[in-house]
């Protein structure tokens, strides 16, 4: 950026101290302005402030935000929230923090979205590239945030970027050289406000690109199929139900008799990858994911070896069917990422019977039934707990035996007395973690603490 705006930034989290420290480096005016106390904040860093000279305030938004030229939104704050209102009325550009970070990026963006499966492909998609010798950062959503690596990016390196909807919502020209679309369903509708807004805003991830960058597309998803808006930007897609390579598709990733397959018609590649059975991450969401972050490194030319020997080392993340440990025969898993219904029925379908399921969080208005044949099928108990315990209570009563516990802990506990030889209890909450957690990091540290302790 070569402009001399001024900038107020809202939320002084983890990608709010990131950018005011990017933008001041290079000059710009800069005021942060945090609502809540600075005691309550996890990444508040007050020497740092100091010592950039970066003016700022806790405790409260001042008049002062509105001095400013452009306003850069912490994603925990809604569209309908008053001061963002105050700022659209009084004609403030409104902007995110990667919208920010990727002016000053010099170097190749593959930027992944979707409502689940989004950390899994951008780690997969790191550890692929960082095997064929690239400096790599993967940052965004996950770890790091964009602001705090842009300035150690050099030409040859390479930003994996997890980003959601919430930081979509305020891109401008954010232009990514590959982007990657995993799934899309109903979502933080309370922050969108409709399907419709949420679905535009994850479009956006590819508004802007040209016929030199690569969309990468679940084609088994009839939204991103048949629904997305237009694109100048040349497209792949990736497949575990359909024939692709017999269609006009011209680029893509396919499983056909449990092998792999990458296809370019365009280049006259037709090539086996490997064996399914051989990829490490289980479950048909990690097919899914492998074969995005397959078609990503492909259209860098990494060779097919470097990809398949690390799809048959990597393990997956953390808080994501994540496996604890094995005691007495049971099997526990970490699924404190899933976070709403889609996500639970992903983890419900990676395996076939005897669960044991801890449910419960912050109440979102689930509608449990959709789960319903799944629970019937593979869940011998149910173990809920927070804010929601009692509508999953009443709810499944009527499927499967229920529990309820007051702690996380305390279910675990009830897990390891509940159990036999063969089961597997699985942490897979459909819920926010607000209620009890920090997080959902929080949650799943201390679903592992607990198992762990047994």
């Amino acid at each position: 950026m070569t402009d001399k705006r001024s900038f107020t930034i809202l939320g002084a989290g983890r990608s709010g101290i990131a950018a005011a420290g990017l933008l001041k480096k290079n000059g710009y005016e800069v005021f942060l302005s945090e609502e809540n106390q600075e005691d309550s904040l996890k990444y508040f860093n007050k020497e740092f402030l100091l010592k950039e000279k970066i003016e700022f305030e806790t405790g409260g938004h001042s008049e002062r935000i509105y001095d400013n030229d452009v306003f850069i939104v912490s994603p925990g704050i809604p569209p309908e929230s008053e001061v963002i209102l105050k700022a659209v009325r009084l004609g403030k550009k409104i902007l995110s923090e990667i919208e920010v970070a990727s002016e000053f990026c010099k170097c190749p963006i593959i930027a992944i979205t979707g409502t689940n499966g989004k950390t899994t492909t951008a780690v997969l998609t790191g550890e692929i590239f960082r095997n064929a010798g690239y400096d790599v950062k993967v940052c965004g959503n996950v770890g790091l945030a964009f602001s705090e690596i842009v300035s150690d990016l050099k030409e040859n390196s390479i930003v994996i970027l997890e980003v959601s909807s919430f930081q979509l919502e305020y891109t401008e020209n954010f232009r990514p050289d590959v982007s990657v679309i995993l799934n899309i369903t109903p979502d933080h509708i309370d922050w969108h406000k409709s399907f419709e807004n949420y679905l535009y805003a994850k479009e956006k991830i590819r508004r802007n690109q040209t016929v030199e960058n690569l969309s990468v597309l679940n084609f088994d998803d009839k939204i991103l199929r048949d629904e997305l808006q237009n694109s100048n930007a040349a497209e792949a897609f990736f497949s575990i139900k359909n024939d692709i390579q017999e269609s006009e598709i011209k680029r893509g990733c396919m499983i056909k008799n449990n092998r792999v397959i990458y296809f370019d018609k365009s280049k006259n590649i037709n090539e086996i990858i490997m064996e399914t059975h051989e990829i490490n991450i289980r479950g048909n969401h990690n097919l899914y994911n492998s074969l995005a972050a397959l078609i990503s490194a492909r259209a860098f030319d990494i060779k097919k070896e470097i990809i398949k020997d690390t799809l048959i080392r990597f393990k997956g993340v953390e808080h994501r069917i994540e496996f604890v440990r094995e005691l007495d025969g049971v099997k526990y898993y970490n699924d404190s990422k899933a976070t709403n219904i889609d996500s639970v029925i992903v983890a419900l379908e990676s395996f076939e019977k005897d669960l044991i399921l801890i449910l419960g969080g912050k109440e979102s208005g689930n509608d449990y039934s959709v789960i319903d044949k799944l629970v019937s099928e593979r869940v011998k108990i149910i173990v809920a707990i927070g804010e929601s315990k009692n509508n999953i209570i009443e709810h499944f009563s009527k499927i499967v035996k229920c529990e309820s516990t007051e702690s996380l802990d305390e279910a675990v506990k009830y897990c390891k007395v509940n159990s036999s030889q063969g089961d597997s209890v699985l942490l897979s909450p459909a819920c926010k973690s607000f209620d009890m957690f920090d997080s959902y990091e929080h949650r799943g540290k201390e679903f592992k603490k607990a198992v762990n302790n047994l």
